[in-house]
């Protein structure tokens, strides 16, 4: 087993541990580290059915996993409630010690993930999900269900760039769309971390979305031409 296949399954253990789920990604920089020197956490974005019954389920198996407050007031009915109706519908458990690895996962119905894929609602689940992720489980097919939001990606991407740029600057403006308004990325975040994101995940941005680029070059959207670093030059047509 190479490393690739030992960090998958690495990975896929951690759902022994918790509730059955519908969905599960990991995303982030542990995923594909552009600094593999540095010990980051891992972070998961699991869909479940029922939140509440999920949530109740797992209190029985991980109740460590929860800010104590949560448990003891109202338990599972508290923790959905409030990702519900103060939150974006996702409940986060951060700082999670498990197998010696630090990791987050957060928690999402899997209506919402779905209607934010498809609607941008909150853009918070579509907005990380048009970047590189590692699915692991995934049920209900939300891969071909993404390309819907991939596609207005791409399209919303289009609109921001002027009429020549680089693929790097595609990907890039992409990338950022899930930033905007972000205040952390005046503060807290490094000011660089969407070319840093773009540059360590290039190959896999390609992979994501050489189907539309290709579908838009073909009706004479977009033209490509070839760089010296080898990096496509777009124009839009």
């Amino acid at each position: 087993m190479d490393n690739k296949d030992t960090t998958h399954s690495h990975l896929l253990s951690f759902l022994n541990a918790i509730p059955p789920v519908d969905f599960c990604c990991v995303y982030g920089s542990t995923l594909h580290s552009t600094d593999p020197g540095k010990s980051t956490m891992v972070d998961y974005i699991l869909g479940v059915s029922d939140p509440l019954q999920w949530h109740s389920e797992n209190l029985k198996m991980n109740a460590d996993h929860y800010a104590s407050w949560m448990v003891l007031l109202r338990g599972a009915k508290l923790i959905t409630n409030v990702a519900d109706k103060l939150g974006v519908g996702v409940h986060f458990n951060p700082y999670v010690t498990w197998n010696n690895k630090m990791l987050k996962y957060g928690v999402v119905r899997m209506h919402d993930l779905i209607q934010d894929i498809l609607n941008w609602e909150s853009f918070y689940l579509s907005g990380r999900l048009q970047k590189p992720v590692n699915m692991l489980v995934d049920n209900l097919d939300i891969e071909t269900i993404n390309s819907v939001n991939l596609r207005a990606a791409v399209s919303a991407a289009l609109l921001l760039l002027p009429p020549k740029f680089t693929e790097e600057d595609l990907y890039a403006k992409i990338c950022s769309l899930s930033y905007v308004g972000d205040v952390r990325m005046l503060f807290a975040e490094d000011r660089n971390k969407v070319k840093k994101i773009v540059q360590g995940q290039f190959d896999l941005f390609q992979s994501m979305y050489k189907p539309f680029l290709e579908e838009y070059e073909g009706k004479d959207f977009l033209r490509f031409s070839s760089s010296k670093n080898q990096l496509a030059n777009i124009s839009q047509v």
